[in-house]
C-alpha cells in the first residue's frame, strides 16, 4: 500500500523534531578528545531512540523515489526542509548491487544536501568500495542518474551530472 505524501511528510517532520537536539548538540572543539568522543557516541538514530521508525520511512521514501517520477521533487524537498532527518538518516547499505543502488538513491534524493563536496566524498567512497567488492557500479550510476535532478544547486553540477561524471 502506498501512503499519501502528506503522511510521509508527517513522519519525517516528527522524526526531524526528535533528531534536532542530537543534530544540533554542541561539540566542544577545545576538548582534545572531541573526535574520539564523537566517534564513540551511539549513532544519532539510536541516541534519539528512533532507528526502526526512521529506517522504515527512509525505505518507503527510497521505494517511492525510485518508482514515482511525479513524487521525486516533493521527496527531494523533504530532505531540503528537514535537515536533522537528512543528517541522521544515513544507513550503511550492504556492498551489493541492491545496496549500492539504495545508497545512490539516497544520495540522489538528498540532491546535494547542504554541501556538494560532502556528497562527492560520500559518492567516491561508495563507488571505490563497491568496485573493490566486484559490484558493477557504472550501470547503477546511470540508472540513478536518469531519475536524478538536473538542477545545479551550488555551481558544481547537478546530481545527474555528478553521477554520470563518476561513471568510468
Amino acid at each position: 500500500m502506498t501512503r499519501d505524501p502528506a503522511a510521509i511528510e508527517e513522519d519525517v517532520a516528527l522524526l526531524d523534531a526528535v533528531l534536532e537536539p542530537v543534530a544540533k548538540a554542541p561539540v566542544d572543539l577545545s576538548d582534545p578528545d572531541w573526535m574520539v568522543k564523537l566517534r564513540a557516541a551511539p549513532h544519532p538514530l539510536d541516541r534519539a531512540g528512533v532507528r526502526p521508525e526512521a529506517e522504515a520511512v527512509l525505505a518507503e521514501i527510497l521505494d517511492r523515489y525510485a518508482a514515482d517520477e511525479v513524487a521525486r521533487p516533493g521527496l527531494r524537498a523533504l530532505f531540503d526542509r528537514y535537515t536533522s532527518f537528512r543528517w541522521a538518516v544515513n544507513p550503511r547499505f550492504p556492498t551489493t548491487p541492491d545496496g549500492v543502488r539504495s545508497a545512490l538513491l539516497l544520495l540522489s534524493v538528498r540532491d546535494q544536501g547542504a554541501d556538494t563536496r560532502d556528497e562527492l566524498m560520500a559518492l567516491w567512497a561508495l563507488c571505490d568500495e563497491a568496485r573493490a567488492a566486484g559490484v558493477a557500479v557504472d550501470p547503477i550510476l546511470r540508472e540513478v542518474a536518469a531519475i536524478s535532478s538536473d538542477v545545479d544547486r551550488y555551481g558544481m553540477g547537478s546530481v545527474r551530472d555528478i553521477l554520470l561524471d563518476t561513471v568510468r
